[in-house]
């Protein structure tokens, strides 16, 4: 008996967190937002890729990680401080931890930890217009 409680209190909290993660994501889609995958500390060997998704929030870029139980953005990345450094293909194994048909931007700031972020090429093309659409007077570095 005290196993089937133990059982059924397992599946509960596993139907509980599914339903969590469910409404989460339903949630976060429908703020609108793109797929990207978002790597931090990129120069340390041990760095992984965590899919997630991003969104245009102003002056800021949040990105959501996909399986948080936070009901905030997990990171959040400023526009005015926001450099592109370079530019690049997913290399080896990185074409498959990353959205199909992405392009590797590594992302440097003055004010935060150098970052790489990994998006489709429709949603590149976005996020590089809304870096581009900076106040007059910001200079911004074009990748190669």
């Amino acid at each position: 008996m005290e196993i089937a409680v133990g059982v059924l209190g397992a599946l509960t909290i596993l139907a509980v967190l599914a339903a969590w993660y469910s409404l989460r994501w339903v949630r976060m889609r429908r703020g609108g937002g793109v797929s990207v995958a978002l790597r931090w500390r990129p120069d340390e060997a041990r760095s992984s890729w965590h899919l997630g998704l991003g969104r245009y929030e102003g002056e800021q870029f949040v990105w959501f990680r996909v399986w948080s139980l936070r009901t905030g953005p997990d990171r959040v990345f400023e526009r005015v401080s926001m450099e592109v450094a370079d530019r690049r293909d997913p290399s080896g194994t990185e074409a498959y931890a990353v959205p199909e048909g992405s392009i590797v931007l590594r992302c440097e700031s003055a004010t935060q930890e150098a970052i790489e972020i990994a998006m489709g090429p429709g949603a590149l093309t976005g996020f590089l217009s809304w870096l581009e659409s900076a106040p007059p007077g910001r200079r911004l570095p074009r990748a190669s």
